[in-house]
């Protein structure tokens, strides 16, 4: 990766002490997250791990400025984008839900194309470039022959990679994925995971990427954040130096397997509820 490149692309989210807090039908509050700090810095990829439910989605919808209505978000705390506030949706971050939101009525062509139709992207992409731009990012995911078709034409696959294809078409300097791939079968989910990290070496960016697989962040992460189970907070954070892709016979070499155990016994030491899948 180009030092241009690296720097063209750097980008910093803060948490500082985050508490989230919702209140009981019954009375009194369920706190979700618990006075947790974090900062990401990138290019990377930053995988937040964790049990299911354990708040790690929250984290996620604050970093993007989803905030539901009449609730505070977060209860307490700040968050920040490259040192400055980020209280609402934020123009340099793009988020990919598992719900890949996909309108049914455009074609794959227009759905990557969608930003365009919005006066931000507009305003910053020439009305010349556009057709290049979608075509070379619909080569990119391999769906360059189904520009024509409808998502109701598609495989679930394919449809993640029309989402996909959309949030890096404006390329991003942040990238917030939650459980992308976790309602894909396991073998079209390894396609998707070869397939991020390839488009993250052309389009490098900030990502942080929820999952509550062990063996995904392990393939994925530069980064694995642990988080404990409700109220949410750090049971571990460590760098993974081994270069990507990374594939099954990695996961198998000692080093990948203690990093496994590693996580499995942070999280059994944080007790409580909650489900981790590890795929391998």
């Amino acid at each position: 990766m180009s030092e241009a490149v690296t720097r063209a692309s750097a980008a910093t989210i803060a948490l500082d002490r985050i508490v989230q807090e919702y209140a009981r039908p019954e009375g009194g509050v369920n706190r979700v997250v618990d006075e947790l700090s974090l900062t990401f810095t990138g290019p990377s990829i930053n995988m937040l791990l964790g049990p299911s439910g354990c708040g790690k989605s929250t984290l996620l919808y604050m970093m993007g400025g989803v905030r539901p209505h009449n609730i505070k978000m977060p209860t307490s705390g700040t968050i920040s984008i490259d040192g400055v506030a980020c209280d609402g949706a934020h123009d340099d971050a793009v988020m990919v839900f598992q719900r890949y939101a996909n309108r049914p009525d455009l074609t794959v062509y227009d759905n990557v194309g969608f930003p365009f139709r919005l006066k931000l992207w507009r305003d910053r992409i020439p009305t010349a470039e556009r057709h290049d731009k979608i075509m070379h990012m619909l080569e990119a995911v391999g769906l360059a022959d189904k520009a024509k078709l409808l998502p109701s034409q598609l495989s679930g696959g394919q449809n993640q990679r029309i989402a996909l294809a959309r949030s890096l078409m404006l390329r991003p300097r942040i990238l917030l994925m939650d459980e992308p791939f976790g309602a894909l079968d396991a073998q079209t989910r390894e396609d998707m995971q070869r397939l991020l990290v390839g488009l993250y070496q052309e389009y490098p960016c900030l990502i942080v990427f929820v999952t509550h697989d062990v063996t995904e962040a392990l393939l994925l992460g530069d980064r694995v954040v642990v988080l404990s189970t409700q109220p949410a907070r750090i049971a571990d954070d460590f760098a993974i130096a081994t270069p990507k892709p990374r594939d099954t016979h990695w996961l198998r070499t000692p080093e990948a397997m203690a990093l496994e155990q590693r996580i499995l016994s942070r999280l059994h030491q944080a007790t409580g509820k909650g489900t981790l899948r590890v795929t391998v």
